[in-house]
């Protein structure tokens, strides 16, 4: 039996910003197995300019067996939320999780399990949607909204942090923080990962690992899916441009102009196939959203002001 001096100390963090389904992800979370030798702790970021959450967390502490920390870190920057998640843990490693979504039981076990096992420096997990009836038939039979990690061949090269735990003392994270100035865009995390990984940090892949997310009816909207993959594509695109010359620019330019036309060809060859036609119409936005991040427009503030600012 493990003592207190060589428990595996697990600090989970959660961001939040005036969402009540933070009740759920904390209740959750007090459901959740917990390794053997292993002590959990929970950071609620709160990110709202005024303490909205504080009383909603304090008001569950009796029903969630773990210690839960409070940190009000304004404001609207998921960024300085992230940040603050790290510079209050003390554990060995920080898992992610978001404040709508809900943990299986054996969740964080998994991740750890998985962690161990790897001696990887990040472990992502499945994010699986769960769609209302007023999402359309092809976005829930294509599942557009789950999350999964993107392979590179045999490799996994980046990451999110909707499902994701940390090992903090791994060299390729110490001292690492969220870019304060894609707090407000989104992105932040695919860059944190993205230098992660080129720092030599292995990212693997726990399948068990699963989170559930409800999809609102905001979300349950092409325009949605189409403005979140071009985003991505912009910080893709920013993140290939670190560091390349003008030549390797030219190149990498026409190659994601060259996929988006075809992903735009491709999608008016299945107009009557609506899950296959709208999976290439998101693929065009995204290498679109490459091009124009290749070109050095930052991506546009959804948190705040909206105007694309150039780098």
């Amino acid at each position: 039996m493990k003592t207190g001096l060589d428990l595996i100390r697990i600090d989970i963090g959660v961001c939040t910003y005036r969402r009540p389904e933070l009740e759920q992800t904390l209740r959750s979370l007090g459901s959740i197995a917990v390794p053997e030798g292993a002590q959990i702790r929970i950071i609620v970021a709160d990110n709202d300019d005024r303490p909205s959450a504080k009383a909603r967390v304090d008001a569950l502490r009796a029903a969630v067996q773990h210690e839960i920390v409070y940190v009000h870190c304004p404001s609207s920057n998921i960024s300085i939320a992230r940040n603050a998640c790290l510079d209050n843990a003390t554990g060995d490693f920080l898992a992610f999780i978001d404040d709508d979504e809900t943990a299986s039981q054996d969740w964080i076990a998994q991740l750890i399990q998985t962690a161990v096992a790897t001696a990887a420096d990040v472990v992502l997990g499945p994010v699986k949607a769960t769609y209302g009836s007023d999402a359309p038939g092809w976005m829930q039979q294509g599942d557009f909204h789950s999350t999964f990690p993107v392979w590179v061949g045999d490799r996994i090269i980046t990451g999110y942090t909707c499902n994701v735990l940390l090992r903090l003392a791994a060299p390729s994270l110490t001292g690492r923080r969220f870019n304060l100035a894609l707090g407000r865009s989104g992105g932040e995390d695919t860059e944190f990962f993205t230098h992660t990984h080129r720092m030599g940090g292995k990212i693997t892949y726990a399948p068990a690992a699963w989170v559930e997310e409800p999809v609102p009816a905001k979300r349950a909207a092409f325009s949605w899916l189409a403005k979140r993959k071009f985003r991505f594509g912009q910080t893709h695109g920013r993140l290939i441009a670190t560091g390349t010359g003008a030549a390797g620019k030219i190149r990498q330019l026409a190659l994601a102009a060259a996929k988006s036309g075809f992903c735009g060809l491709a999608s008016a060859a299945l107009f009557f196939s609506p899950v296959r036609r709208n999976r290439y119409i998101l693929r065009a936005f995204m290498h679109a959203g490459v091009v124009v991040g290749l070109l050095g427009v930052r991506e546009i503030e959804q948190y705040g002001a909206t105007v694309a600012r150039s780098s």
